[in-house]
């Protein structure tokens, strides 16, 4: 009998997933990885990823379905690869993803070591994509409910890690997910879904940082591209590119976050309309299936509820070079760019 871990989440997704495994005759464990402790990361609320509350409806789900659950503490782990990593990138002036992270160092590399571990064929995740096998190679391709779709978060599973990976819920919509949870009597069938970054629930990703880290970070000058100053800023880590609210600025016309000029302690402002490039840069990239040669046309997106757009790619080194065929709104370093051929994960990596 083939032998599965689901990583329960305590919501209504990973429970669902758990459930069509079952059905399908898979001998099955549910896993929720513990990775934070909430009062080591200053949070006092209980309605956050790894709550007690969560792990409580992970453990109801496993127990309806007649399945072991497991607690496994991922802590150091999630410390070390998604939290440290996340404020470095913020304190270089870029705008980490670590929900990337989180999938590509926790969910699909430390739970898959356990896997191999335990003798299991394959990890499960609620994501809403999914896996198509052709001729012995694995293509990630986005889910059914396009308003949902998490491919983007997606595109550096290897063909290791899509061999051992199932998303049972790709060809549903989410309505339908909830639906069937409602028949099954989860008690999680109508639970919210978590919206922010779950180690900042309340959003305020600056003071998490200086929280965690005990320090403050020092005023510095607003300034436009020809660096004329313009008013003060609270702290460059609090600014992301393309940023209107909160500025605090009367000049007579709107004004948003350009860029960042961390050696300056800067942040530049401009006008909307000098948000939008043609042209960037990406590094760490990893391609699905095979790395193209020469130029390729396809389309990509930059941030994960955009629509993608079409575009032209190359290899410059060891860079990935993408130019769209229209500008671009707020293209920000850190961020991912992920490459689609139809409905299809080509490849992405991480905006320089």
């Amino acid at each position: 009998m083939k032998k599965a871990i689901i990583a329960m989440s305590g919501g209504v997704d990973s429970s669902v997933a758990a459930y069509f495994m079952k059905k399908e005759g898979y001998d099955c464990i549910g896993a929720t990885m513990k990775l934070y402790d909430n009062e080591n990361i200053g949070i006092s609320s209980e309605k956050t990823c790894c709550s007690l509350s969560d792990i409580e409806d992970a453990r109801s789900v496993a127990r309806r379905l007649d399945m072991p659950y497991y607690v496994f503490n991922f802590k150091d782990e999630f410390e070390e690869k998604v939290i440290k990593k996340f404020i470095k990138t913020y304190e270089a002036g870029a705008t980490p993803n670590p929900c990337i992270d989180c999938n590509r160092y926790l969910k699909f590399e430390k739970l898959m070591q356990r896997m191999y571990e335990l003798g299991f064929n394959c990890v499960v995740t609620g994501h809403y994509a999914d896996i198509e096998e052709k001729n012995g190679r694995y293509y990630l391709k986005k889910g059914k409910d396009l308003s949902k779709d998490q491919s983007y978060v997606l595109y550096s599973l290897t063909q290791e890690q899509l061999s051992h990976t199932v998303f049972p819920l790709g060809r549903y919509s989410k309505e339908e997910i909830r639906s069937i949870a409602e028949e099954q009597g989860f008690l999680n069938a109508r639970k919210h879904d978590s919206q922010d970054i779950c180690f900042v629930p309340d959003g305020n990703y600056a003071a998490f940082i200086e929280n965690h880290l005990g320090k403050k970070y020092p005023q510095g000058d607003f300034v436009d591209l020809n660096g004329n100053v313009l008013g003060r800023h609270k702290g460059i880590i609090k600014y992301t590119i393309g940023q209107r609210k909160g500025l605090n600025i009367a000049i007579g016309k709107p004004v948003y976050v350009l860029k960042k000029d961390i050696e300056k302690n800067q942040v530049v402002l401009g006008s909307n309309d000098e948000l939008f490039s043609r042209r960037l840069e990406a590094e760490d990239f990893n391609w699905i299936y095979e790395k193209p040669q020469g130029i390729i046309s396809c389309s990509a997106k930059t941030r994960y509820n955009m629509k993608e757009q079409p575009c032209s790619v190359w290899i410059e080194g060891n860079r990935v070079v993408v130019e769209f065929d229209s500008p671009q709104r707020a293209i920000t370093s850190g961020q991912a760019v992920v490459l689609y051929d139809g409905d299809y994960v080509i490849g992405g990596g991480t905006i320089i």
